[in-house]
């Protein structure tokens, strides 16, 4: 049997990339959750807020080194598997990668240890700015992550010579056409993720009769977050396929199964952006 190597290339990059994203999906919102339960320890001084905030702190800390170990897997793969792509794009990509390094994981790396061993050690003013510190750089993270994905798929701001990309402009880079609804979709995505996450463990705890004023705090605190933040991402969802039909028409027929073949029956979903239906979603992906 001939192994192809492109085909190994997507399976090794997608199986790495399908576990690593499941980590910053929980701990981008774990972050912003830790630091808002150590607002309201900070300001109140309820021991409740003290112990929710410790023991959801000790699984972020394993989310977050787990995240950093497969993190550091998939940069390395851009220049072994895709190597050509890599020198074409390395002055638009390198820099937003390396961003994303030295202003987010620095900065959330160097918070954590004091949000992890500095409970009895600083002020609690300060113990409340390290989680500050460290949600904000998962989002600032997210944010320089999403814009290089972004402008892979919506290249912008750039210009070829002799077969390369060089940067134009790096606000119409940073911030490509599909960039504002690729970042609020997935960001929303994170805190739902962890909302369930966190109800889910509380609804655990409850039943086993342990923790109970925590666990009915989680579940309340997560079913509030979700109330507003599932409907919310219905429409963050659909302006993100409307974005994506009129920059990537190809790629929105290929997702609802609109082939040029007698196989799989299309899905079947409706939009109506400037009054277009299906045929012209049709007539632009043919």
């Amino acid at each position: 049997m001939e192994l192809d190597p492109v085909l190994l290339s997507r399976v090794q990059w997608g199986w790495v990339i399908g576990w690593h994203i499941l980590l910053p999906a929980l701990t981008v919102g774990l972050a912003s959750y830790i630091a808002v339960l150590e607002a309201f320890y900070f300001l109140t001084g309820r021991e409740i807020w003290f112990r929710i905030s410790g023991f959801w702190t000790r699984i972020f800390a394993v989310s977050f080194g787990m995240g950093v170990v497969s993190g550091i897997i998939m940069p390395f793969q851009f220049g072994t598997n895709w190597s050509r792509f890599t020198d074409a794009t390395a002055d638009v990509i390198s820099p937003l990668l390396a961003y994303e390094g030295l202003m987010a994981f620095f900065l959330e790396a160097s918070f954590l240890g004091v949000l992890l061993f500095g409970r009895r050690l600083v002020p609690a003013w300060a113990h409340f700015f390290a989680a500050l510190m460290v949600a904000f750089g998962t989002l600032l993270s997210s944010f320089w992550i999403l814009a290089t994905n972004s402008w892979m798929q919506t290249p912008a701001g750039y210009k070829l010579a002799d077969g390369r990309f060089e940067p134009v402009d790096w606000l119409a880079i940073v911030f490509s056409p599909s960039f504002p609804y690729r970042f609020f979709h997935n960001v929303t995505a994170f805190y739902i993720t962890t909302a369930f996450v966190v109800m889910g463990v509380g609804a655990w705890l409850l039943r086993r009769g342990r923790a109970t004023e925590d666990a009915r705090m989680m579940i309340r605190m997560a079913l509030d977050l979700l109330i507003i933040l599932v409907p919310l991402q219905m429409v963050l969802g659909d302006q993100h396929g409307l974005n994506t039909l009129e920059y990537q028409p190809a790629k929105l027929a290929a997702i609802e199964g609109r082939y040029d073949t007698a196989g799989p029956a299309p899905l079947a979903v409706r939009h109506s952006r400037r009054g277009r239906g299906h045929d012209a979603l049709r007539d632009r992906s043919t």
